[in-house]
């Protein structure tokens, strides 16, 4: 671990760090196919919504592509989209708009909330996430995160991995970049908040395409490596 004793904020990436989104949408999907005897593979769903709705979306954004929207909004545009692929029928607006707010319902890995509190013993936390203000906020709300403040792409009109992201947290905190650590499990996040003068952390996340996964090997060289949460704590002294 590097000395990072200056250290005040730690910022999170929260889709797949913080919580598995993955399992959350398969399972509210499952629950759905129940109550209205639908047929739909709920995983391959999942994989392409994020993929094509969120991660692709967010990188024609951020090339120059598309206009700036919401997470809200670049998810809806897609479900709607996937609903007719995998031959959906029958919902009701009411029923879509909720399956599309699944977004601000996704559940924590079990690490994360004794792990956020214990690191909210010493220091500032805030997500940094792509997820828009409404969609953290109620996620926070509805999985207990102890957040002290939200920070969201909303706020600064961009979406990671642009520099405005990480050196507009740093400002609205007060501080260097340098006093704030960027967690993620997602080495390129690291490497941007890295080339800024952010410190970094790295937790793996194996399960976040699926149980039994593979853990990504963090490609960097971070400040702190850690498989959890709670070995995040322990490794700053919480």
């Amino acid at each position: 671990m590097s000395d990072i004793s200056g250290v005040k904020a730690l910022v999170f990436d929260v889709f797949g760090t913080v919580v598995d989104w993955r399992g959350s949408v398969i399972r509210e999907g499952e629950a759905l196919s129940r109550a209205k005897g639908l047929s739909v593979d709920w995983p391959r769903f999942a994989d392409e919504w994020r993929r094509e709705g969120y991660s692709e979306a967010i990188g024609r954004i951020r090339r120059g592509e598309a206009p700036f929207e919401l997470a809200d909004a670049l998810h809806r545009r897609k479900l709607d989209e996937l609903l007719t692929r995998h031959g959906v029928s029958g919902l009701s607006e009411a029923e879509v708009g909720d399956l599309n707010r699944v977004w601000h319902r996704l559940q924590p890995w079990p690490d994360s909330v004794p792990g956020l509190i214990r690191l909210k013993t010493r220091y500032v936390i805030s997500p940094l996430s792509n997820g828009n203000f409404a969609l953290l906020t109620n996620m926070a709300k509805n999985a207990g995160l102890p957040w002290d403040c939200i920070m969201s792409a909303e706020l600064f009109g961009a979406y990671k991995s642009d520099p405005a992201t990480y050196l507009g947290a740093a400002r609205l905190l007060g501080l260097e970049p340098g006093q704030v650590v960027m967690v993620a499990a997602h080495s390129p996040d690291l490497r941007a908040a890295q080339s800024l003068g952010l410190a970094t952390a790295f937790v793996s996340r194996p399960d976040e395409h699926g149980p039994g996964g593979r853990a990504a090997p963090p490609d960097g060289d971070f400040d702190v490596v850690a498989n959890s949460f709670l070995k995040l704590a322990d490794a700053l002294g919480c």
